[in-house]
């Protein structure tokens, strides 16, 4: 057996998890952004951080990576990982990978993929879109059990440049969090 599972946050940088290969790729028709709530990692109930999540839109990509594990053990593990770590994502789907964006042919078909949907009964921490300058001073001021919300995002920014696949909107919104960072030296 062999399951096939995308990331495109937290992911792309920290597996957690033992992988057999890793390919660079994207999906179709989804867009990133960080319209989910974070009150578990780099958040808390009372000072929710923002994390990234899928979103359908037409004519877009978005760029990730995708883990290969083998073997029925390792898979259960892989997935009972993963559910925890991704407990507040309610949605978990199938996609195909593509590597080329010259293809029509996906190079894998049927990976797997956490997405936190904007339905506010199924996920409560669903945060939606909010203008650049909030998302930032949110981001800039949350701080989790697994570190500061700025942590993620500026990890998420590298981690898609290391890839070759550098994001404008995460660049952006990185950006004014670092300003809002030095305008308060770190004290926010």
């Amino acid at each position: 057996m062999v399951l096939w599972i995308f990331g495109y946050g937290s992911l792309v940088w920290q597996a957690g998890f033992d992988y057999d290969e890793r390919v660079i790729g994207f999906i179709k028709g989804y867009e990133r952004v960080f319209h989910q709530g974070s009150t578990d990692h780099r958040g808390t109930r009372e000072r929710p951080g923002r994390a990234v999540t899928i979103e359908p839109q037409e004519g877009t990509v978005c760029w990730g990576v995708a883990y290969r594990v083998s073997g029925q053990d390792a898979e259960q593990l892989v997935l009972s990982y993963l559910d925890i770590r991704e407990k507040q994502y309610d949605i978990k789907a199938y996609v195909d990978l593509y590597t080329d964006d010259a293809s029509a042919l996906p190079t894998i078909c049927g990976v797997l993929v956490y997405i936190a949907s904007p339905d506010k009964i199924k996920n409560r921490n669903y945060l939606g879109p909010a203008p650049l300058d909030q998302m930032a001073n949110q981001i800039a001021k949350a701080i989790g059990p697994s570190g500061p919300n700025y942590e993620y995002l500026f990890r998420l920014e590298e981690a898609l440049q290391d890839i070759g696949h550098a994001d404008e909107g995460i660049i952006k919104l990185a950006n004014e969090v670092r300003k809002l960072l030095a305008e308060s030296n770190g004290s926010i």
